[in-house]
C-alpha cells in the first residue's frame, strides 16, 4: 500500500487539481492512503472532507514581501511547521509528497527533502508561483498544465480536471443540457462566465450587449457569479444565473464562451474544444494572459483586455466572429489541439515514476489509470 501526502490549498486553482489527482489515485489504487495537507482557512477545509479525504492542517505561512515583525518571525515559524510535517511523514509512513502550490506546499517540500522521500509538483499556471518555483529546484518531477511554463524540470502533463469534465461528451450531453437550462435547441449558445464571484466588466458589457447578441441569432447563458451588480432585463434568449452547480452541462450546451482566463477555465475549454474570448483578470501578476497564450496562438480563442471589453468591441469584433459558423468550427478544432483530457492520469504516471526511482520499496499498481 502506498501512502500519499497531497499538499495544496487556499484557492480553487490549487484545490481542484489536487482533488482530481486524489480521485485518480483512489480509483487506480483502492487500498492507497491519501492524506491532504492544507490550512483551516482555505477552500480545502470544506472541499477535502466533503470529498472523503483526511485533511491535516498547518498554519498559513505567506512569504514575507517586505521587512516587518512578521518577516522576522517567519524563519522560526517555518522551521516549526516543517518539523510538524516531518513528524506527520514519519508517523504515517508517507511514501511521496505531491504539491500543488500555495502556502502549505513549501513546508511539505522541505519536510519531504529532509525525510528522503520523493517530491512531485504540479504547477497549474503558465506563470508559476513562488512555492513551486522553490520546490522545483530540488526535484526532477515537475508537471505543468501549460507548455513553456518557465519552471525548472517542467514536463507537460496538462491540467488534472474534475471527473465530470474529464469524462464529458459534449455532443452526447447537449440535448440534456439544453433542456436543463431551458434553452432553444435551434439557436447557438454563448456561454458567459467570470468565475464563482463574477467579473464586473464581463457582466456589464454582456448585459449591455445582450440585445445585439440575441438579434444576431444567438442565445446567451450568462452565469454572473455571486457578486453581480446586474439584473435580468427580461430579453427572450438571455438566461441569467447567479450560480451554476452543473458547469458540465453549461459547457455541453455552449458553442462559444466568453470568460476570464484562469488556469482551470482555459484548460477545461481547450480540453473540450470550445472556442472562446478570454478577458484576463486585470489585477495581479498577469498570469491569466499567459494561461490563454497557447490557445490564442493556436487560433482557438481571442484575447481582449478588460478595459477594452466594451459594447463597441462586442459589436465590432465579437459579433462578426459569431456570425461565421464555419470559422467557429475551425476555432473549436484549434482549441482542442491545445488541451488534454487526461491530465490526472499523466500526473499519476509522474508520481509513479518518482516512486519507482526511489528504489521499489513499494509495489505500485499499474492498472486503472
Amino acid at each position: 500500500m502506498t501512502r500519499y501526502l497531497l499538499a495544496g490549498g487556499g484557492t480553487a486553482g490549487h484545490v481542484n487539481p489536487l482533488l482530481a489527482v486524489a480521485d485518480t489515485i483512489r480509483a487506480a489504487e483502492p487500498d492507497a492512503e491519501v492524506i491532504v495537507l492544507g490550512t483551516a482557512e482555505g477552500l480545502e477545509s470544506r472541499l477535502v472532507p466533503a470529498r472523503g479525504y483526511e485533511l491535516v492542517t498547518i498554519p498559513k505561512l505567506p512569504f514575507p514581501r517586505r521587512p516587518s515583525m512578521s518577516a522576522l518571525r517567519f524563519p522560526g515559524r517555518l522551521r516549526s511547521t516543517v518539523r510538524r510535517v516531518q513528524d506527520l511523514i514519519a508517523e504515517r509512513g508517507i511514501d511521496v509528497v505531491v504539491g500543488f502550490g500555495g502556502y502549505v506546499s513549501t513546508p511539505a517540500y522541505l519536510a519531504a527533502g529532509r525525510a528522503g522521500i520523493p517530491v512531485v509538483i504540479h504547477e497549474a499556471n503558465a506563470k508559476p508561483g513562488l512555492a513551486n518555483k522553490l520546490g522545483a529546484r530540488s526535484t526532477p518531477y515537475v508537471g505543468v498544465a501549460f507548455h513553456d511554463t518557465p519552471i525548472r524540470n517542467a514536463r507537460f502533463v496538462g491540467m488534472p480536471l474534475r471527473p465530470e469534465i474529464e469524462a464529458l461528451d459534449r455532443a452526447a450531453a447537449r440535448a440534456e443540457a439544453l433542456r436543463f437550462f431551458g434553452l432553444d435547441e435551434l439557436r447557438p449558445v454563448l456561454l458567459v462566465t467570470g468565475g464563482s464571484l463574477g467579473a464586473r466588466r464581463i457582466n456589464a458589457t454582456v448585459h449591455a450587449s445582450a440585445g445585439l447578441i440575441v438579434d444576431a441569432g444567438w442565445q446567451i447563458l450568462h452565469i454572473t457569479g455571486a457578486k453581480a451588480e446586474i439584473t435580468d432585463p427580461g430579453i427572450p434568449g438571455y438566461t441569467l444565473l447567479a450560480y451554476c452547480d452543473r458547469m458540465d452541462l453549461a459547457l455541453a450546451a455552449a458553442d462559444f464562451a466568453v470568460s476570464r482566463a484562469g488556469a482551470a477555465t482555459v484548460s477545461e475549454l481547450t480540453a473540450l474544444g470550445l472556442p472562446a474570448v478570454f478577458v484576463p483578470y486585470p489585477v495581479g501578476n498577469g498570469e491569466q494572459r499567459f494561461n490563454a497564450a497557447a490557445d490564442v496562438e493556436a487560433g482557438g480563442a481571442l484575447l481582449v483586455d478588460d478595459a477594452e471589453f466594451l459594447p463597441d468591441w462586442v459589436a465590432g469584433t465579437l459579433l462578426p466572429v459569431l456570425a461565421d459558423r464555419a470559422g467557429i468550427q475551425a476555432m473549436a478544432g484549434r482549441a482542442a489541439s491545445v488541451g488534454v483530457t487526461d491530465g490526472s492520469a499523466r500526473m499519476l504516471a509522474l508520481i509513479r515514476e518518482s516512486l519507482a526511482a526511489r528504489g521499489g520499496a513499494h509495489e505500485i499498481p499499474t492498472g486503472g489509470a
